[in-house]
Order: structure tokens, then C-alpha cells, then sequence
């Protein structure tokens, strides 16, 4: 880091000036921006969790837990990099059912980097707890420890600046090729990048130990229209089916989206199936008979 930020410092007089020392103790911003490996002196405080879930279900669980759980370490700007690069990998190999067929998994990394820097420059460092990013077939969580600062709210943190840490934003903003731009723009490129690719807005939450962002593979169509758009190219639909290609893991919610399709006599159950095995398709309607055409002339007409 001296060699190309500051060749002409010393690192100890520097690190003491830019207050990353205090009273011959490396800081707690100072042991993250330039220790190699501050896990082990801060540990479960400072590392990045990565899981894939084989599941669009609102909780992940150890039967569709995909391999183990991937552990991040070193310094900030490392784990940043790897962290980004690491998730982008994972999801580009991951193949979901769509109407028209399987689908790649899509994320602009731009919207990624900005969810885990944000994280990363933003954490709740006293809290005794890794950041997690969970992976599933249809979203991306990224969980930060720690309540949101000072007066940000889930409802302004799009136009409102605070930093928690500000010596760690001011200080990898030193880097180079910088994780963040330090103009408190982060989660406004997340959110351009991904309307730009037309799925649903990221989805922000908070509560007292943690704040959740989360992208969302789910297009914008409703569930009737990615029904409709399905039974264009197939003859007919099973719940399974339908749940797949909507990103809804409830069994009975899709159960009554079908349901309701049916009433408007948009769908009908396909005969010989059963409730446990119910299909549906569209609705066949009986074309009306034609008419009986005439002779073309009248017998009179020349």
C-alpha cells in the first residue's frame, strides 16, 4: 500500500498519523484495512459467509444447502475482490426453470460490488458476527451485522449519508482502484444497475442486529402472465411447474393462483389428473361450426 499510495512515507509515522496506530495499538479500521489476515484477531467479527441454496424457499436449510459454506478472509480490500468475483462465479452456473425454458441467472456485478462494499465499509464491527451473502435459485441476500446508523432508515437510505466507520471509508477510498467511490452513491448504482436489466427493485430491511439487501431474479410479470407465457410453448402446467418458473416456494399459494385462473376460466384442469396430480391447461374452446356456403350465383344471375 505505501509503495503505491504514499512511496515517500514511512509506513509506521504515516500509520500513526492517519490515527491507524493510537498509543503504539493498531486500531480496530487499522487492523482491517492493513493487517493480512485480521480474522484471527478479531474473530467472527470480520470474515464474509458465502451459501448456495438449491432453493427458492424463503429460508435456506441443510437439505438444500449446495457443498459447504464458503469463509472469506483478509483485510477489507481483499475480500471485497474476492468476495465479488466469488458470488459471480456461483451464480453464473446456476440454471433455473423459465417459461420459455432454462435461464441463466443474471446479476449485473456492478450491483453486486456495490451490495458488498456497502457492506463491508458499513458493518457494525462490534457485533459478533460474519457478514452473510446466501445464494438462491431465484435472489441474493447479502446480510450485514448491525442496526442501520444514527437516523438512516430503511426509507431514506437511498438519498440520506451517514458512515458508521468513517475512518475505513476515508481510508480505502486510499486504495488502488478503490471498492468505493466515497460520494455515497453505492446503493443508487445497485439499484440502477439492476432496473436497467428489468427484474423486480432490490428490496431493503432492517431490524436491530442486522440489515438485509436483497436482489431479486423475479422478472416483472405477474404469476398469470409467466402461467400464460409457459402454456404458449407447452400444452399444459403442473403446480411444480408453475412454482419453478414464478419463484413463489408456496405450494398452496400457486395451488390458489391456479385456482383463481381456473374461476376466471383462464385455466382448466386437464381431465384424468387428480388433485394430487392436478395440470392444467388453457381453456379449450369449442370453435363455433361453419356456416354452409351457397352456390355463388343466383341460378337467375348470368
Amino acid at each position: 500500500f505505501m509503495l503505491d499510495v504514499v512511496p515517500s512515507a514511512e509506513p509506521e509515522a504515516w500509520l500513526k498519523k492517519q490515527q491507524m496506530v493510537v498509543g503504539g495499538k493498531p486500531t480496530v479500521a487499522g487492523l482491517l484495512l492493513f493487517s493480512d489476515e485480521p480474522q484471527a484477531v478479531l474473530p467472527k467479527r470480520s470474515g464474509i459467509k458465502i451459501y448456495r441454496y438449491m432453493s427458492s424457499a424463503e429460508e435456506g436449510s441443510r437439505d438444500t444447502l449446495d457443498g459447504n459454506t464458503e469463509t472469506i478472509e483478509g483485510c477489507l480490500y481483499d475480500m471485497i475482490k474476492i468476495a465479488v468475483s466469488r458470488n459471480a462465479s456461483i451464480i453464473e452456473s446456476i440454471r433455473v426453470r423459465v417459461a420459455s425454458g432454462l435461464e441463466e441467472v443474471a446479476y449485473p456485478v456492478v450491483a453486486i460490488h456495490e451490495l458488498v462494499t456497502n457492506a463491508v465499509v458499513h458493518k457494525d464491527y462490534g457485533m459478533t458476527d460474519d457478514i452473510h451473502i446466501r445464494i438462491f435459485d431465484n435472489r441474493l441476500e447479502v446480510i450485514s451485522p448491525g442496526s442501520l446508523p444514527e437516523h438512516i432508515t430503511v426509507g431514506n437510505i437511498i438519498n440520506e449519508r451517514f458512515s458508521r466507520n468513517r475512518a475505513i471509508v476515508r481510508m480505502i477510498n486510499k486504495f488502488p482502484d478503490p471498492p468505493n467511490k466515497d460520494v455515497g452513491e453505492g446503493l443508487n448504482t445497485a439499484f440502477d444497475a439492476m432496473r436497467n436489466m428489468k427484474p423486480k427493485d432490490p428490496v431493503i430491511s432492517g431490524s436491530n442486529d442486522r440489515v438485509i439487501v436483497v436482489l431479486r431474479h423475479e422478472p416483472l410479470a405477474t404469476p398469470e402472465e409467466l402461467i400464460l407465457e409457459c402454456l404458449s410453448a407447452h400444452k399444459q402446467i403442473a403446480n411444480r411447474d408453475a412454482r419453478e418458473i414464478c419463484f413463489i416456494g408456496s405450494e398452496n399459494k400457486m395451488k390458489r393462483i391456479l385456482q383463481g385462473m381456473v374461476k376466471r376460466n383462464i385455466l382448466e384442469q386437464v381431465t384424468g389428473t387428480t388433485r394430487y396430480t392436478a395440470a392444467y391447461r388453457l381453456v379449450q374452446r369449442s370453435r363455433p361450426a361453419a356456416p354452409e356456403l351457397g352456390p355463388l350465383f343466383d341460378q337467375h344471375d348470368t
